[in-house]
């Protein structure tokens, strides 16, 4: 029994992320479902601060997808978490366009904007014990990140509510890490300054 246990921590203990990434470039599928098992909240939560609740579950898939088809050419496997995040940052900025384009689209064409209000339509997460204070924080954080533009949101999404470090973010999106800190300082600035337009105290 106890070499049971010692067998599967030790199994544990080789399935790094640069394992499983080694594993997946080998065409192992079984790999690859435990990385998305590890990083698809994270990945989500991203996505849904980034681009709304609005084809969501489509744009998750969307970042594994090019991930999986991506992973044979990755040449620094050990950078996997930032790679990842880069790809969703890609997912999002290509949403973006889209609902850019889509904008134009209607604006010049003088039609209903019912569409483009489903499109922009926010939905609190579900909770086990909501909580109408929170849950109202929440949508003014929400609202606060939207009125960002999207590099200065990627940003404090990344490092404030994400957790990565600056250098982290700089590589994830291909910029300085004074180019990082500049945006951040800009986005808590501009997104202090909403909060507190909406009575919150800070």
């Amino acid at each position: 029994m106890v070499k049971v246990l010692a067998d599967e921590c030790q199994e544990e203990v080789k399935n790094t992320d640069l394992d499983l990434v080694l594993r997946c470039q080998s065409g192992d599928r079984a790999a690859f479902r435990e990385l998305y098992r590890r990083y698809h909240k994270r990945i989500r939560s991203t996505l849904y601060q980034l681009c709304g609740e609005y084809l969501l579950e489509d744009l998750l898939q969307e970042v594994f997808l090019r991930a999986w088809k991506g992973l044979p050419k990755l040449r620094q496997p050990e950078h996997f978490p930032t790679w990842i995040y880069r790809i969703t940052w890609n997912v999002a900025t290509d949403r973006r366009r889209e609902l850019a384009k889509m904008a134009n689209f209607r604006l010049k064409n003088d039609e209903s904007n019912q569409e483009e209000q489903l499109l922009n339509k926010r939905a609190s997460r579900p909770q086990d014990c909501p909580d109408l204070m929170r849950l109202h924080y929440e949508d003014l954080i929400r609202r606060g990140l939207d009125r960002l533009r999207l590099e200065h949101r990627i940003v404090i999404v990344l490092h404030d509510l994400e957790d990565l470090s600056q250098k982290e973010v700089a590589n994830i999106l291909n910029v300085p890490v004074g180019t990082i800190k500049s945006r951040l300082f800009y986005a808590r600035k501009s997104l202090e300054k909403y909060l507190k337009n909406q009575g919150v105290s800070l």
